[in-house]
């Protein structure tokens, strides 16, 4: 079944393509990354305003029982038809602002959703947003290449951030991220969803209990069929490379929250047909290696021209295996522990991921707890990213 996916917003100074088709999994069960499509042109940000001033710590979680206010950046696919729907079901999180390039969008959905005229804002007035007391939270749901801008500009305007992954196109802008809402005092998450996903937390729990003995080895997949070439994806300037940043990312993030570990060195190998007008700036296939201080390894797969979401996590003990593992819906598990293999159902979770990743983030503020999945998760994850590329282009392992 293949899930077509919609358009990012439309961001200052980068228009949309028309007839692009979206982004799209075709795994059975499976939904994918959010797509967007916007042009090449380069996006010129606005800094705030001289003399804005940021809030300190806790003021604005300070009222007791009330939910924390989310302003979502972005309306595309994932924010409109994935994420906004989700604020229902959260405990500690609601949905007070609308950011967007698309005027049509902000009224559309600002009247689905009862948003006043007053907390819609377009791209190059978003930094008004720290006169809205109703904020906490930005959601930040654009190109990779704008996440360092907006966490910044978010961040000025005394509001916590959460990001989309991958955090950034390179670790130092990761960085970069990091230090504005540290100087701000504003919490920081990445938005990887999958660690409060239900399959993904038992696989977790499994490993952690020792049911398998220590790992000895992950076998990771992730890809889909990319369509479209003027999409944003494929445009290196705004994505930061291919199915590496895009798809891949959930091979190596799963590769390290199974293992525990970070890995001590990659190998990697690229393909891709450059004939294909897809692929004229970015990779298609990388296959790369992990190998842990342990002695455990992870054989990961990032594609751009197959269709797989799944990973399998081993040990003397036996084995967990999630397929697909990291979709929107749909997860199925076996396990073989001692015996032959078997479906297993995760222990019930009170929540789906999206929420569960929403409420997280309101719960740390409420609480001045650190998230599971900071902003130095996000910056891990870039540096193994950077040193796969480097492991591919150069022919060599790659010592961390």
């Amino acid at each position: 079944m293949r899930v077509r996916r919609g358009r990012q917003d439309p961001i200052p100074h980068l228009q949309p393509r028309r007839g692009a088709p979206a982004h799209q999994d075709v795994r059975p069960g499976l939904t994918g990354v959010p797509m967007s499509e916007i042009s090449k042109r380069t996006f010129l940000a606005t800094g705030l305003a001289a003399g804005a001033a940021t809030l300190p710590l806790g003021v604005m979680a300070a009222e007791p029982g009330r939910k924390l206010g989310y302003a979502i950046l972005g309306l595309g696919y994932y924010a409109t038809q994935i994420i906004m729907p989700r604020f229902a079901e959260c405990e500690h999180s609601r949905l007070v602002a609308l950011v967007s390039g698309t005027p049509e969008k902000l009224k559309t959905f600002g009247e689905q959703y009862g948003i006043p005229e007053s907390h819609r804002y377009s791209y190059e007035t978003f930094d008004r947003i720290v006169d809205n007391p109703d904020v906490d939270i930005v959601y930040v749901i654009t190109p990779n290449s704008l996440h360092r801008t907006f966490t910044e500009r978010a961040a000025k305007a005394g509001k916590h951030v959460m990001c989309e992954k991958p955090m950034a196109t390179s670790a130092a802008d990761c960085q970069a991220m990091i230090a504005a809402c540290k100087k701000a005092g504003r919490k920081l998450m990445i938005g990887y969803r999958s660690r409060f996903q239900a399959h993904n937390i038992e696989a977790i729990k499994l490993v952690r209990e020792g049911a398998l003995g220590p790992v000895r080895t992950v076998v990771t997949d992730h890809g889909f069929t990319i369509g479209d070439p003027k999409q944003w994806r494929l445009n290196k300037a705004l994505s930061g490379g291919g199915s590496l940043m895009d798809i891949g990312i959930y091979s190596l993030n799963a590769a390290r929250y199974l293992t525990g570990e970070e890995p001590v060195a990659v190998n990697a190998m690229e393909s891709t047909d450059r004939s294909d007008i897809r692929f004229k700036e970015v990779e298609d296939i990388i296959n790369f290696q992990l190998l842990f201080p342990s002695g455990a390894t992870a054989n990961c797969v990032s594609a751009y021209s197959a269709n797989c979401n799944r990973y399998r996590v081993t040990g003397p003990k036996g084995w967990v295996e999630i397929d697909p593992a990291t979709s929107y819906r749909g997860q199925s598990m076996r396990v073989q522990l001692g015996g032959p293999p078997a479906p297993r159902e995760p222990a019930p979770q009170p929540k789906n991921q999206f929420s569960a990743q929403l409420d997280h983030l309101s719960e740390c503020i409420l609480t001045n707890q650190e998230p599971i999945v900071g902003g130095e998760e996000g910056l891990k994850d870039l540096r193994l990213i950077e040193a796969i590329y480097r492991a591919a282009r150069e022919g060599r392992t790659i010592r961390l």
